[in-house]
Formats: C-alpha cells, structure tokens, sequence
C-alpha cells in the first residue's frame, strides 16, 4: 500500500515566496501537489505544521564531518554518524567531502563510500563524493596537511577517478601544473572542476573556467584576491568570481569565516541563483570544546574548538567550521539582512542546480523527492523529512 500523507497548517517556502497556511501532499517518495488550503482526504495521514516553516530539504555541497566523525575516519560508521547528526539540522542530502591525504587514504575512502552508498541509511542521503585536494597552493593551504600537498599526476588522478563512480566534485587550485588539463577531463566526465586553496591570478582564474572550472571552493576562504608585483596590482581568482557571472560560489555562512560586509556584497553580486551556502563542517560540529583531529582520527591535524570555532593549534587558520544547516540560514538573515526566502534558495534549489539534480531535488514541487524541514521561527528543526520518511524529529 502507498503511504500517503499531508503537511498542513505550515508557511510553505518555494523558491520566490512563502505560501502561508498550505498544504504540501506526498505520495510514497514524492510530492504530489502544493494547495493553498488543506482540502479534504480520506486517506491522507496528515502532519499539523502548526503554523512553523516547511521548506525544502537543505543541500550541504560541502561537509566533512559532525558528531565526532569525519569523513576521513574510513570506517561506514563514520559515513552514517555524519549523516545522521546533520539531518537533526534539517540537511537531507550532502555530498561527503574528504580532505588532502596521500594516494592510499583517499582511495580507502572512495571504497567505504562505495560500500556504504545503497546502505541504509536513516539520516541525510549521500549525493556522492567531494574531493577536496591534494592539488592546492602550499601558500593557501590553511587547514590541509602540507605534507600531502602535491601538482596533479596523471597517473595518480586517473587511477582515482577509475576508483568511484561517486566522485562528483573535485576542488583543485588552478594554477598547480596540469590542473587545466584535470579540469577538462572532469569536465567531459560530468564532474563539477571547483576552484580552491589557490593563488591564481586572474587570468589563471579566467583560463580555468574557460576549460571547465564552473565552481569556487569556499569563496574568500584561502584565494587569491588583488596582489602587487613588480608595483602592479594583479586581480585574482575572487575579482573572477564577481566578473565571470556564470561562475558559481559556495559560502561558510558561519557568522565567522565572512564578516556582514562580505556576506552582503557577496549577496549583492552574485545573486542567490549562484550562491551555495555550506557548513564545511568538521568533526567538532555539534560537539563540546575541545580538541579534535581534522580529518582521519589517527593521522589528521589537531584542530582547537572553542566558543563554536575551529582553528589550528597555533590559531593561524580555520580549520573547517561547526556550523549546522540551520546556522546558514540564520547568519543570511540576520547578519546579512538576506530574505527567508532567498537564504532557504542557497540552501536548496541552487546547489540541487549546481548538481545538476534540480529535477530531482531542492524545491517543493510536484514531481521532486518529498525533502522537506519543518521549523519555527528560531530555526529549531521540528521535523526532517527524506524522501517522504521522517528521519529526525524534535
């Protein structure tokens, strides 16, 4: 038997507005119609909205670990913790993002992401894999080990690639000898060439994206901006962010990372179709204070956590965040002064766009998977719902 259910008496968040007091109908995995009103049903099990938010489900591009897991820990457990303490946050879909490793790490991830992909899971769905490194600026590694940072090797990225049929994203620092190349190569596989940890100037910048690159890693967090050399100033990779208009950007919007002036011009330029709001969440997400390893709990990098900020040891960089999907929304329109509406967008439709998956997910329409969060005005998550499953609620 079909399960059927209703969401009534809730503040419906589509992509330009907010219906108020609709109803959402879903129908086994999909939605199946948006009403105004709730309309009378015999056979719908309803869920009362009372009057909080029903948006669809957040889409996290960019998250490495939470609860104290991460990614990196190699181990399936590690994968479905992580996907569990998120969706408690409204997340319902994330792409698993590892970190700079050598060759054999990174392997041994992509083989538990294998295994664990068709596993049960009862928190947030995975959409694949986001290779974040090794082929970054030394300069502007922040967090990443330096002792795995290296140019991109043929040999080593095609034997990677080979690996996982789930690598859906690969953030590389342009300039590095050969990343062009690499990027033309995910290009043609359908896999997103993000710009990232890079000191490219701006032409570097410009010939990346006209050979693929589509994407910026963390926008403003380790990039290149205006530099001087030789008494000229070079533009860098974020003067190509706000001049090349297709060129999409991802966002910590932690309240940390990007103070109000730039969160706010960020929003000015590009817009919410070309904005992704990310967590980049770390092991210390929803955690204590503390001290925790970035990246595999047996090699990564001590990371200090306090006051909900996550910095090395010596305090020189971030290392990742311990924000949550509901922090994202919060920073936009509070610190930001961003619409409910337009914060939700970067959180849902854009990266769903990004993905090349907004038929599929990012939106409450009928037809898309049943992802929808229920929250109230203080963005307490009530209920998270993957689709058409309730997987947290409060």
């Amino acid at each position: 038997m079909k399960k059927k259910f209703k969401i009534i008496n809730g503040n419906i968040i589509t992509e330009s507005a907010i219906l108020s007091n609709g109803t959402v109908f879903i129908e086994d995995e999909k939605i199946i119609g948006i009403e105004k009103t709730n309309i009378p049903t015999s056979d719908f099990e309803e869920i009362d909205a009372k009057g909080n938010y029903v948006s669809p489900g957040f889409i996290d591009i960019h998250v490495h670990g939470g609860g104290g897991h991460d990614f990196m820990d190699e181990t399936e457990e590690a994968f479905l913790h992580v996907a569990a303490l998120h969706a408690k946050f409204g997340t319902t879909s994330l792409l698993a993002t590892t970190l700079t490793a050598d060759k054999e790490g990174i392997l041994k991830t992509l083989d538990v992401y294998n295994n664990v992909h068709f596993k049960e899971n009862k928190g947030a769905k995975f959409l694949g894999i986001h290779l974040e490194g090794p082929y970054f600026s030394l300069n502007q590694r922040g967090a990443q080990d330096p002792a795995y940072i290296r140019d991109p090797d043929p040999k080593e990225y095609m034997e990677i690639l080979e690996r996982s049929s789930y690598i859906k994203r690969w953030s590389i620092a342009p300039e590095k000898r050969g990343a062009i190349e690499l990027g033309k190569i995910l290009s043609k596989r359908g896999i997103i060439a993000s710009m990232a940890h890079t000191d490219a100037v701006y032409d570097e910048a410009k010939l990346a994206f006209e050979n693929g690159f589509s994407l910026l890693t963390h926008f403003y967090s380790a990039m290149s901006s205006v530099t001087r050399k030789n008494a000229m100033r070079y533009a860098g990779v974020v003067e190509a962010g706000y001049l090349h208009d297709e060129l999409d950007v991802e966002i910590i919007a932690d309240g940390i990372h990007l103070p109000k002036p730039l969160l706010k011009l960020i929003y000015k330029i590009k817009g919410p179709d070309r904005i992704a709001l990310i967590t980049d969440a770390m092991r210390g997400a929803a955690m204590p204070n503390g001290v925790y390893k970035l990246g595999n709990q047996s090699n990564g990098m001590d990371v200090n956590v306090e006051g909900g900020v996550a910095k090395l040891m010596d305090g020189t960089a971030f290392a990742g965040s311990t924000a949550t999907s509901n922090r994202l929304i919060s920073t936009m329109t509070e610190l930001a002064e961003v619409s409910l509406v337009d914060a939700v967008r970067m959180l849902s439709s854009t990266p769903a766009r990004m993905m090349n998956m907004n038929n599929q997910i990012g939106s409450i329409k009928k037809g898309l998977d049943a992802d929808i969060v229920i929250f109230n005005n203080e963005l307490e998550i009530n209920r998270t719902i993957s689709k058409g499953s309730t997987i947290f609620t409060s």
